[in-house]
């Protein structure tokens, strides 16, 4: 598994652990956050007699023989974040997203795997034409981390068309959960309402995203490598589409204080609204999001609560 170490990857590795697997996982620990952060994400992991831990970059240990043996690559590694992947940090992307994608998929098309599952992102529809938004619709990024999720995306069937290497895709759209990265808005808005500091919005807070819970987006996950089908995309959302605001709004009911809230200027690159339909990885992967918006958000208050123990 690429990634292991991130927000995502830690929680998948736990759950593979758990389902009796071994897993490689590869982190290179990038500073885009503390890489402190990453190593307590694999606190629990790093003890297991079945997880080996590789920290490297990942385009220069994609080789065969680090698939050998691996009968499911899980690609979760990438530069996050659609603000900061403008100007001179785009290489960062291009390097992470793209060419570290394209590494790994050479070394899988010389082994025999079954699945290739690539983690993708619902920035890849930017502004969508409509909601909610089907895998066949437009794809057109507003952010150039958009771009490059894309890019890795068409690799992963360029791959699977040229070479069989059984690539499947999953749009994950907003997630959160515990362990959320540091600048992802969850993360962000708990932490300043524990510290009684103003919440920063980009936006007038009207916008809306399909929140997806962080254990739903591992079922997924997991789905796809058993049953998903080589070579299709499918969107992994939450099913309710719900405004800024009204997260604020749960969270003051889950603190039971008011918050304050700056908002500011809408962030260059940033969507206005997400929305998946997700009938199709119904369909094909059985997913049915079991974690509605307050509950989830009132387990990663929780988590964040112990952490910062307040």
């Amino acid at each position: 598994m690429s990634g292991a170490a991130g927000f995502i990857g830690s929680h998948l590795t736990e759950q593979l652990l758990a389902r009796d697997a071994s897993v490689i996982g590869v982190d290179r620990l990038s500073d885009y956050y503390d890489p402190d952060i990453k190593l307590e994400n694999l606190r629990r992991a790093m003890d297991h007699p079945r997880f080996r831990f590789v920290e490297a970059d990942l385009a220069e240990v994609a080789t065969p023989d680090l698939l050998n043996e691996v009968s499911v690559v899980y690609h979760l590694a990438a530069q996050p974040g659609v603000r900061p992947s403008w100007g001179q940090s785009f290489e960062i992307y291009v390097d992470d997203n793209v060419r570290a994608t394209q590494a790994l998929l050479e070394a899988a098309k010389d082994v025999p795997v079954d699945r290739f599952v690539y983690a993708s992102s619902s920035s890849v529809y930017g502004d969508a034409e409509r909601f909610p938004t089907r895998e066949g619709d437009a794809v057109q990024p507003v952010s150039p981390y958009g771009v490059t999720k894309l890019a890795a995306e068409h690799l992963c069937r360029l791959y699977w068309k040229s070479f069989g290497v059984p690539t499947v895709s999953l749009r994950y759209f907003s997630v959160y959960g515990p362990r959320q990265r540091p600048d992802m808005a969850f993360n962000r808005f708990i932490g300043a309402a524990c510290t009684g500091s103003p919440l920063r919005v980009f936006g007038d807070g009207n916008q809306t995203r399909d929140f997806t819970y962080v254990d739903d987006v591992v079922s997924a996950t997991l789905a796809a490598a058993a049953v998903g089908t080589p070579g299709e995309v499918y969107n992994v959302a939450g099913g309710t589409r719900t405004t800024v605001r009204e997260v604020i709004s749960i969270l003051e009911s889950l603190l039971e204080v008011p918050l304050e809230v700056q908002y500011e200027r809408t962030a260059r690159g940033d969507a206005r609204d997400t929305s998946a339909d997700t009938s199709k990885a119904a369909r094909d992967l059985g997913y049915s999001p079991q974690f509605e918006l307050e509950a989830g958000l009132a387990a990663q208050l929780d988590a964040a609560r112990v952490a910062l123990r307040v």
